[in-house]
């Protein structure tokens, strides 16, 4: 048994408490859902983002196709 004003098992556990009012499970599991997604944001992650080739701004400065016999074979040569 704990002492007055001593935190249970559960309490300590806990992510967050509340200590005014008496909100209904719904508001607390709202409460609940808000606080994991605003944990789960893309801006708290330590990885680096991948860059995918299609957002690239490299690819705005491409090299201009020049018409001519057997262009179309060569526009996919590397460069």
């Amino acid at each position: 048994m704990t002492a007055p004003g001593e935190a249970t098992p559960e309490e300590r556990r806990a992510l967050f408490r509340v200590v005014r009012g008496d909100p209904t499970d719904e508001e607390v599991a709202a409460l609940t859902v808000v606080l994991a997604a605003a944990a789960a944001t893309p801006g708290t992650t330590s990885a680096p983002a991948v860059r995918d080739r299609w957002s690239d701004p490299v690819t705005r400065f491409r090299v201009p196709l020049h018409p001519g016999p057997g262009a179309w074979k060569t526009s996919t040569w590397p460069r």
